[in-house]
């Protein structure tokens, strides 16, 4: 049954998603409807027990519950159709998705199909990390929900795995709720997130060790112990009573994978254009179901621009343009965009590219148009932080782009 004929229909409610419906309902389109499968909107924010959010979007500081309440109510005051506890099964090619929900299974259809599902950590299994199986091994996420929706503490002493932002949201979140954490490890030989805030376990206390990663866990009905492997070969086991595994995150593409647009090499997100359009010109993407993973103030500012490119794009006719694929060196991770279009919507939702390396590297990047040198850099490269390249009019016209990068 289909039982809804959207102009834009948003798959997921979190900041870049209600980021969008909120620039699409001042750029005066009508029926937007947001579809999300949790009881409130706000994604992963509405679970974190700590501030800043909001400074960027609203001026002010919000607790993560009190930010995705926010959320909500400029939803409301914008007269957005939200619907909560609507889980999106597949994309369809001509604009319709197939939804379940209390009443069952509907198919609903739109204009256009902005998707902003998040991203999600990479837990213990995917890490392959050997051991028992005892209680007290989460992810941040899992952590962030016990203790906003369930007021649990899973551990009172436990090893923190990683160094990115959320890795010291986690940290954060244990103290402010009588759990101290013995210490955080890296497998890096460095830390992922920038100084200052990579100062933090040590400020706060807490030993932090670089070269340092899980590799056995021992427990009965809980956790007991962790072996740690250093990075001069050795190993240590370090008593504990819990697991905490933060970031390496990866979007939540599972649509995509299960349709017919193509996803992008490196990303696992969806591929996009300047306009943040994937192949299939139905259909958007922004937040970090592009790229894992940014804050939330960056995916709303992204998820505002992207509302605006669907705005203009709702208001023209004719072709969107063949996109020409973008490619790069390695140890360069991934590119958003990755494909561009001659044919651009008024309001370009991307004005710069955005970059990750895969490791620290030190030498050139160059941006090459059809083989000719437009723009270089050259530094130390960290892993897993952000890049920006301003995306130059002539790249829109290019038949070849492609981002060099030649070791030092």
């Amino acid at each position: 049954m289909n039982d809804l004929n959207a102009d834009v229909i948003i798959v997921g409610g979190g900041p870049a998603g209600v980021a969008a419906a909120l620039e699409l309902r001042r750029c005066g389109i009508e029926r937007v409807v947001i579809l999300e499968r949790e009881r409130y909107l706000g994604g992963a924010t509405r679970h974190c027990s700590h501030s800043p959010f909001g400074m960027r979007e609203f001026g002010r500081i919000y607790f993560g519950a009190a930010y995705g309440r926010r959320l909500e109510r400029q939803a409301r005051i914008a007269q957005v159709d939200v619907r909560t506890g609507h889980s999106v099964v597949s994309l369809g090619d001509d604009g319709v998705v197939t939804i379940v929900a209390d009443k069952g299974t509907a198919t609903l259809s739109a204009r256009r199909i902005l998707v902003s599902t998040g991203a999600r950590e990479m837990p213990r299994s995917a890490r392959l990390v050997s051991g028992d199986r005892p209680v007290g091994i989460v992810t941040t996420g899992t952590l962030q929900s016990y203790v906003s929706l369930h007021g649990l503490m899973p551990f009172s002493r436990p090893l923190i795995v990683g160094s990115e932002l959320v890795s010291l949201s986690a940290v954060l979140t244990c103290l402010s709720h009588r759990a101290r954490p013995v210490a955080v490890i890296e497998p890096e030989r460095h830390a992922i997130a920038r100084a200052p805030f990579n100062w933090f376990p040590a400020l706060v206390g807490i030993p932090f060790h670089c070269g340092a990663d899980v590799v056995d866990i021992r427990g009965t009905s809980r956790v007991e112990a962790a072996t740690v492997r250093l990075q001069n070969g050795g190993a240590q086991t370090i008593s504990c009573d819990g697991i905490l595994f933060t970031g390496r995150f990866t979007p939540e593409a599972a649509l995509f994978l299960q349709s017919s647009i193509r996803i992008a090499s490196g990303s696992a997100g969806p591929a996009v254009d300047q306009d943040g359009r994937t192949e299939n010109p139905l259909y958007f993407a922004s937040g970090n179901v592009l790229r894992a993973v940014e804050t939330g103030g960056w995916a709303f500012c992204e998820g505002t621009a992207v509302g605006a490119a669907i705005a203009s794009d709702l208001d023209r006719r004719g072709e969107a343009g063949l996109p020409v694929a973008l490619t790069f060196d390695p140890p360069v991770k991934l590119v958003v965009p990755q494909i561009l279009r001659r044919i651009e919507l008024n309001a370009s939702a991307f004005r710069q590219f955005q970059l990750r390396f895969n490791r620290c590297c030190r030498g050139v990047l160059s941006l090459e148009l059809d083989g000719r040198e437009v723009w270089r850099k050259a530094q130390q490269w960290m892993p897993e932080r952000r890049v920006l390249v301003p995306i130059p009019d002539a790249a829109h016209q290019a038949q070849a782009v492609h981002f060099r990068f030649r070791e030092e």
